[in-house]
């Protein structure tokens, strides 16, 4: 993949709206779990500073977009948030 390739992942982590918190889950193409508490971008590379050290004692992981298979938000957020990130519809309200 060259750095002009459309990828979703990158475009969603490189417009991540200012009121979305920068945390969450990374799944792997590999079914690995990343949970994170912040990231930075650079090209095709994801950064995220992990919420604990892993077993090994990394806090730091280095990942390719297309290594990305799915992100998890674990924080509670309203339409608005998803809306600012570029997502249409609408929620369902309970």
């Amino acid at each position: 993949m060259t750095t002009n390739d459309a990828n979703p992942w990158r475009e969603l982590f490189l417009k991540w709206p200012a009121t979305l918190p920068k945390r969450g889950v990374v799944i792997s193409t590999l079914n690995e779990g990343t949970p994170f508490k912040s990231f930075m971008l650079k090209d095709q590379m994801l950064l995220l500073e992990r919420t604990n050290p892993d077993p090994l004692g990394a806090r730091y992981v280095v990942l390719a977009f297309d290594a990305i298979h799915l992100v998890k938000l674990i924080d509670p957020l309203k339409e608005e948030v998803f809306a600012a990130a570029g997502f249409t519809g609408h929620l369902t309200k309970t």
